[in-house]
């Protein structure tokens, strides 16, 4: 009897180790990085071993696999969705909002700022919105456990509606920059579950972030 795994589940020989990066295994960079500092290899591994730790205390998670979001990128079920990540470069910067001033470190240090891009397995993923939302939430709203002092999160374009997507994610984005806080929700629930809107956590000052050290 041929034995199909269900796309439920998995067992350990259906994910690659999560410290292993396998460029066959991850999606390709798409337009949101290009022009910026790509991440790949060991660099990758430490951005992407922290994402699994804060999707994990936020609850961001697929909700059709049952598991962690970060897992995705090791399914090799799906070895072209997950997330992709760069160090953004200042200059490449057009029209975005962007932190006057760091709040880490030492006076005088530069605005460090992460993209996060999205890849889902399908262009209708339904969960796609919600996912990014819940990612952005999580990154920004425990922003003492890293040394970033922003993360934008997209979808990839290939998405049906990575337009509507990416432009409200833009608008979180710009209310973070220029409140210091995530937008409330809409409708009192939780990003990193099934549903809508963001959660009311403030991104910590520089007090939180005190000692941190950079995922890389």
């Amino acid at each position: 009897m041929v034995n199909v795994p269900s796309p439920f589940g998995g067992s350990d020989d259906t994910f690659d180790a999560y410290d292993e990066f396998v460029p066959g295994h991850a999606p390709a960079p798409g337009d949101f990085l290009d022009g910026h500092d790509v991440l790949d290899g060991r660099e990758h591994l430490a951005v992407h071993r922290l994402a699994r730790e804060l999707f994990e205390e936020r609850a961001v998670y697929d909700m059709t696999f049952g598991y962690n979001l970060a897992r995705l990128n090791n399914d090799r079920r799906h070895t072209d969705a997950g997330y992709r990540y760069a160090v953004e470069r200042p200059e490449a910067v057009e029209d975005l909002p962007t932190p006057e001033k760091s709040d880490r470190g030492t006076e005088g240090d530069a605005v460090r700022v992460l993209r996060a891009e999205f890849t889902p397995t399908t262009a209708f993923c339904p969960q796609s919105d919600t996912l990014t939302r819940g990612s952005l939430r999580a990154w920004n709203g425990l922003a003492d456990r890293h040394e970033f002092d922003l993360v934008r999160v997209r979808v990839a374009p290939m998405h049906q509606r990575a337009s509507q997507i990416n432009a409200a994610l833009r608008e979180a984005e710009t209310t973070l920059v220029e409140t210091g806080e995530l937008p409330e929700p809409d409708d009192g629930s939780d990003a990193g579950a099934p549903g809508e809107g963001f959660d009311d956590d403030g991104v910590p000052g520089s007090a939180g972030r005190d000692g941190s050290r950079a995922p890389f």
